[in-house]
């Protein structure tokens, strides 16, 4: 029996609300032997009084030592044992923009980049380009044309576009084009199953024509295709857990991850305060809240220590709005750790605070990695959160006679 058998059998229906509060790539690491972690440097005071109150540890996204994306580091945070469903960066960046996929198609996220008169790459996110210059050019994308398939090309942010490939005989495994370096070409699409072989084709056209239509721009003069998916299928949190769940997410994808678990997507929020107030706005209509905050992961991938700190202080000034509205639940962790001196995401076990009534408080004084060490959830994977989370809020009936 998995662990989603045991919570439909289980559930209870009541009154109680539960806060996940994500901050992206949270859990850090000191920049020398002995110091502080991004966490432990941030000022949060709220959270640091919840951490006396509540029960802190470890949250470890798949299984000790894996380095995990954003997909299978929030699908654990969910519930979903990342192992047994494996959702590509397109599905979710599509469903994201409310993109709705259909059994035949394969959905890419694809980025912008720069490459020189020899084909080399010499930025990998067409220098970040903003979306009003990024989206036009996307748009523009739509002139592709491959025989025996539809084609979409949908703006998302930044140097961020999706593309859907709808036609019979394709697959969804095609490994990525990005090579993950400059001063080299893109890598040619590559599938890594007989399946996909058409897909490959497909993606290795769309890149030549897309090659062309760029061509003369000054920053966003090629594109590279990662995350390539076919259309998941996930039980709802409404059938496993029996909770009416809502996202307030700011970028696609997540709202994509979200939306393929059952949740609805609430709000067109951008800020942390318009966040809030969405979840105000939201509070008596849903059971669990998925607040999710992106900045404390981009500043660490950015290699950015004191960036990092002020994000996770705004994330910290949040905190009492959310308190305010007196959820029965509340959980502060990440879907990952992307510490700023690796640059990168990676396999450290997540801090994590749960904040109920009746949770069996530790002697953690603060919120920080060295603190969740010795708190009193241990280091748990990240699947077992939700199980914590219903039963803390009376969700859950007692297993046997």
């Amino acid at each position: 029996m998995d662990m989603h058998q045991l919570t439909r059998q289980l559930q209870v229906k009541n009154d109680s609300k539960i806060v996940l509060l994500v901050a992206d790539g949270l859990g850090g690491l000191p920049q020398k032997p002995g110091g502080q972690t991004e966490l432990e440097t941030a000022k949060t005071p709220n959270l640091d009084a919840l951490a006396k109150q509540g029960v802190c540890g470890g949250s470890i996204p798949v299984k000790p030592g894996i380095s995990p994306g954003s997909g299978p580091g929030h699908l654990g945070l969910f519930g979903y044992d990342p192992l047994q469903y494996l959702i590509g960066r397109g599905a979710l960046e599509a469903t994201g923009i409310g993109f709705a996929l259909g059994e035949n198609d394969v959905a890419i996220r694809a980025n912008f980049c720069t490459i020189d008169s020899t084909g080399n790459i010499t930025d990998r996110r067409a220098g970040r380009i903003p979306t009003e210059e990024s989206a036009p050019l996307a748009i523009k994308l739509r002139e592709v044309s491959i025989p025996g398939v539809e084609v979409f090309v949908e703006p998302v942010k930044e140097h961020r576009f999706v593309v859907v490939l709808r036609g019979s005989g394709l697959g969804g495994n095609v490994a990525d084009t990005d090579p993950q370096a400059t001063g080299v070409p893109p890598l040619a699409p590559r599938a890594t199953n007989p399946d996909s072989e058409k897909t490959a084709e497909v993606a290795a056209e769309f890149i030549k024509q897309a090659k062309e239509i760029l061509a003369g721009q000054p920053k966003a003069n090629c594109c590279t295709l990662r995350g390539v998916s076919a259309k998941p299928n996930l039980p709802s949190y409404e059938e496993v857990y029996g909770l009416r769940a809502c996202a307030i997410a700011v970028y696609p994808m997540y709202k994509g991850l979200a939306r393929l678990v059952g949740m609805d997507i609430v709000g067109q929020a951008q800020t942390l305060d318009e966040q809030m107030a969405v979840l105000e706005e939201n509070w008596a209509k849903y059971d669990f809240f998925f607040i999710h905050f992106k900045y404390t992961d981009s500043t660490g991938e950015d290699g950015n220590f004191d960036a990092k700190v002020k994000r996770t202080e705004e994330v910290d000034g949040c905190v009492p709005r959310i308190m305010a509205l007196k959820p029965d639940v509340f959980i502060c962790t990440g879907d990952h750790s992307t510490p700023s001196m690796l640059a990168s995401h990676s396999w450290h076990p997540v801090p994590t605070l749960l904040v109920a009534e009746h949770c069996r408080t530790d002697s953690c004084e603060s919120f920080g990695e060295q603190e969740c060490l010795r708190g009193g959830l241990g280091q748990f994977e990240a699947k077992y959160l939700m199980p914590l989370a219903l039963s803390n809020a009376g969700r859950l009936n007692k297993f046997g006679a």
